[in-house]
């Protein structure tokens, strides 16, 4: 007879992986024990030697559905053991062990949970916490680790007698299910205005109250949705006008995909992330048949779209024949969504009539994720419920090196590598905003915590001297006495690409709206020879100014006035500026000619090489968008135009040396596009060609450098690859020249995935 221990790692912990074990022990007769060891589980096992080896095969094969092996390591104790063991047991948690914790992701409510909650004679019928070891909350309750009940926000409700029984019997799939409950012992739901309101059914209640019109406020698993009807206008113009959110496209849940084919075109792929465990927004096209209300996503080609992942979401839909309700995140502009039942009710007070709110705690907040198709090839534009945290693998970087990495500024994301692994945090946001700031210190405490991590050896940070997170950085610096490393904008995108795609060097078109250069202007469209810690600037969209700063971005008439000064005489510039699009300057006629001025004079001024500056000032011209409301709005728009037209003429880039530099000559593509809308062409076939040329001279420009370096992999990266056209396009130019082209498959091409670049970065720096 023969003893073994086995060390399994990887998302191993609120999954039912250790019942598993035990019914496979069991099943092999093998005796020994299962048990938690902090971060890790931990299997003895006594018996033939043979069938110890099976045993581990067979765990891979049969382990639970959401649980994921990253190691297992076999020691063998001893080759002549007398038989310690009567039977094959699971043991209480210890604390006693090191290492990095791999929490898994929540996940939406199972099938076998369902059917219970739709189940008249169950005894979990109706009730919205329903979950096993299957399904339900896990990252937004946990408090610490080891994953145990005691240390989630269930501590406060122990379980009934029933429930204990479930709990406690290993062959029930409930054993150990953390956040398993029922009416008796669980958290409940409570309709709010003013106060509590006497309601024998308050989600059944709340359903009547939004399809009656009204605007409620839902907390559900990892936040607050803020939920209205979308069949009629009235309800949806109201939340925009209560949000002062006038444009920016609103997130939708429906039932079914049966249901959102009535509304939107789903393929495939599409359908089958939909239905997914994560279940993400997905963002589909509208359909011919698009009956929902156009205020839902106002001039835009597309909406985002859910499936319910909690009981509750389906329990709303059960009372309700709307194909779809809007369900927004609910937080004030640029805060953290709201989680504390008294913060909801305060801060959401005007804008939501009522409240369907519950008792337990959310320790971690956690927005939904957004994921959006090119082709068949799945894109993150928010990584964050139902991903976050497992983590990604940088074993083949320096394995002690302990790095967080803190991202740009607005839309970020933390990183924490750690023993050859990188936890990506939840959506953070714009930490421009105090609460969201206090949101990051929070959350960078407690992945620290939750991972064991006492210190780091480098913290990592964008380039921008003036950004919040680079002064953080230096902070922390100075509390864990290590170095801060500094990583351009557009490199760490880079590097977050190369390393979900796991290629050492590359060309990478890095285009976005801004990124601080190492010339300190602002870049944006960039090709770079990408080699690990090592970049080399070797192209870019031609430098163009940018008059008032971020202005431009806000009013892109301003760069679009900018692009063309040196085309024009001041007095035909000013003359057409004032005929043609006076209605997009804040204060009209003065502001044209002080923009003039300020051109002539090089007064307040800053240069850069965006792509989204191009794009914008392109969509100002044709009278697409004239004002930015939300982020990448005039892009976006620009999208939705070229959606509808057809390849009916070409704008050919143009690509000039400028230096050592290549770049791609921008004024010329604005100046055809006004060309052509001059000429009487139809707005949507100029905007699909201008479109076009930007992709093309963008592969253009990575193609000379791929034939002069010798590289033949060609990656993507930047929050302009969201554009599906534009993505395509760059896609067919490089495939028709003999590259492979690669895009972020598991991370973000927006800032979402900087700080992972970062973390990369450092990591290959000091490896």
């Amino acid at each position: 007879m023969n003893r073994a221990r086995i060390l399994v790692q990887g998302i191993v912990q609120g999954v039912g992986f250790r019942p598993t074990v035990y019914r496979i022990a069991k099943a092999m007769r093998l005796k020994g024990y299962v048990r938690n060891l902090g971060n890790i589980v931990e299997i003895v096992l006594e018996g033939d030697k043979d069938v110890i080896k099976s045993f581990t095969e067979n765990l891979k094969l049969k382990k639970p559905p959401i649980s994921k092996i990253s190691s297992l390591k076999i020691e063998w104790l001893d080759s002549n053991v007398s038989g310690d063991f009567n039977d094959f047991q699971i043991l209480s948690s210890s604390k006693n062990f090191s290492g990095s914790a791999v929490i898994p992701p929540d996940l939406a409510t199972c099938d076998s949970c369902l059917k219970e909650v739709f189940n008249s004679r169950d005894r979990r019928y109706g009730y919205p916490f329903t979950a096993c070891t299957d399904c339900g909350p896990r990252f937004t309750v946990i408090s610490s680790i080891p994953y145990d009940r005691e240390r989630t926000s269930m501590d406060e409700f122990p379980l009934c007698p029933e429930c204990l029984k479930e709990y406690q019997n290993p062959e029930d799939r409930r054993y150990h299910a953390e956040a398993t409950c029922c009416p008796v012992c669980g958290p409940s739901v409570f309709l709010y205005q003013n106060d509590i309101l006497d309601s024998e059914d308050p989600i059944k209640e709340a359903v009547e109250l939004i399809d009656e019109g009204n605007i409620l406020a839902v907390k559900g698993i990892g936040g607050t949705h803020l939920v209205a009807k979308t069949t009629e206008d009235d309800p949806v113009v109201e939340l925009r006008k209560r949000l002062g959110r006038f444009n920016q496209p609103f997130a939708c849940m429906s039932p079914s995909v049966e249901t959102i084919r009535s509304f939107a075109e789903v393929s495939d792929p599409e359908e089958e992330t939909l239905k997914s465990r994560s279940r993400p927004i997905v963002v589909l096209n509208k359909n011919e048949n698009y009956h929902l209300s156009p205020y839902v996503s106002p001039e835009l080609h597309n909406l985002g779209v859910m499936l319910p992942y909690s009981a509750l979401h389906h329990m709303l839909f059960k009372h309700s024949p709307e194909p779809a309700y809007i369900m927004t995140s609910a937080n004030l502009p640029g805060e953290p969504m709201l989680i504390e039942n008294s913060e909801i009710i305060d801060k959401l007070q005007g804008i939501a009539d009522y409240f369907l709110l519950h008792n337990r705690k959310i320790i971690n907040r956690c927005d939904d994720s957004v994921v959006r198709f090119r082709g068949n090839d799945l894109a993150f534009i928010r990584r964050s419920r139902g991903y976050v945290p497992e983590p990604y693998d940088f074993s083949l970087f320096h394995s002690d090196l302990k790095v967080l990495a803190l991202g740009p500024e607005i839309d970020v994301t933390f990183s924490l590598l750690k023993d050859g692994k990188c936890y990506v945090s939840q959506h953070i946001g714009d930490t421009t905003k105090y609460e969201t700031f206090k949101y990051l210190q929070k959350s960078i405490k407690y992945l620290m915590e939750i991972t064991k991590t006492d210190s780091v050896d480098v913290v990592a940070c964008d380039l921008h001297p003036m950004f919040f997170t680079s002064k953080l950085a230096h902070e922390l610096s100075g509390r864990f006495e290590c170095d801060v490393f500094k990583v351009q904008h557009h490199h760490a995108h880079a590097a977050a690409l190369a390393v979900d795609n796991g290629v050492p060097e590359m060309i990478c078109i890095a285009a976005d709206g801004v990124g601080y250069g190492d010339d300190g202007t602002a870049w944006g469209g960039e090709i770079l020879h990408y080699q690990g810690a090592e970049y080399e600037r070797t192209g870019s969209m031609m430098p163009q100014k940018m008059v008032g700063g971020d202005l431009t971005t806000k009013y892109p008439v301003r760069m679009l006035m900018t692009m063309l000064y040196d085309y024009y005489s001041e007095d035909e510039l000013k003359n057409l500026m004032r005929t043609e699009f006076i209605e997009y300057f804040k204060h009209g006629t003065r502001e044209v000619d002080l923009i003039a001025q300020q051109l002539k004079k090089g007064f307040n001024i800053i240069q850069t090489t965006s792509t989204g500056r191009v794009l914008d000032a392109i969509s100002a011209a044709l009278h697409i968008c004239g004002k930015r409301t939300y982020e990448g709005e005039c892009a976006m728009k620009l999208e939705s135009v070229a959606y509808k037209g057809k390849e009916a003429f070409e704008i050919p880039p143009k690509i000039e040396k400028q230096g050592k530099m290549n770049v791609l000559d921008t004024s010329k593509i604005l100046l055809s596009v006004l060309e052509k809308k001059f000429a009487g062409e139809n707005v949507n076939n100029i905007a699909l060609a201008a479109q076009k040329a930007v992709s093309v001279g963008l592969a253009e420009l990575a193609i000379k450098t791929a034939d002069k370096t010798g590289v033949n992999i060609i990656g993507g990266s930047g929050g302009v690859f969201y554009n599906e056209a534009i993505s395509m396009a760059i896609k067919k130019t490089l495939e028709s020249a003999g590259y492979e082209f690669i895009q972020h498959r598991n991370s973000c091409a927006g800032d979402g995935s900087v700080s992972m670049g970062q973390a990369a970065v450092a990591a290959m720096h000091f490896q």
